[in-house]
């Protein structure tokens, strides 16, 4: 169950229906030959909440310094207000947007590190 909750999630369906019962009662019918209905198999997602927590939490390294958060753009305000912005005074700068509106790349270090090293 959780394989096909982590599988839904990396696919792009808008929906938990469609997925489950398009590629996976199709598809992969043979990897899970015992496979419930899509109304039974929604019943039993919330236990699978403790067993996917425990399955991350597994999944996460150990904690090795400094590393530096992904400087993925974030749309602060309008051009106008940038100025008087203060939230990531000294921590961000300007970037040239690639669509309208203008964003701050974020430069924090982070003291923590999340994910496999």
């Amino acid at each position: 169950m959780m394989t096909i909750l982590v599988a839904f999630h990396q696919n792009h369906y808008r929906n938990f229906q469609h997925f489950y019962l398009d590629p996976v009662c199709v598809y992969w019918r043979q990897e899970f030959p015992q496979l419930p209905s899509h109304q039974r198999f929604i019943e039993w997602i919330p236990s699978t909440l403790i067993p996917l927590c425990v399955y991350w939490k597994h999944c996460f390294g150990r904690c090795t310094g400094i590393s530096f958060v992904d400087a993925t753009k974030i749309q602060v305000c309008h051009n106008r207000r940038i100025s008087s912005h203060r939230v990531f005074d000294n921590l961000a700068a300007r970037e040239k947007p690639l669509w309208r509106g203008g964003g701050i790349a974020q430069r924090s270090p982070c003291s923590r590190q999340c994910g496999r090293p």
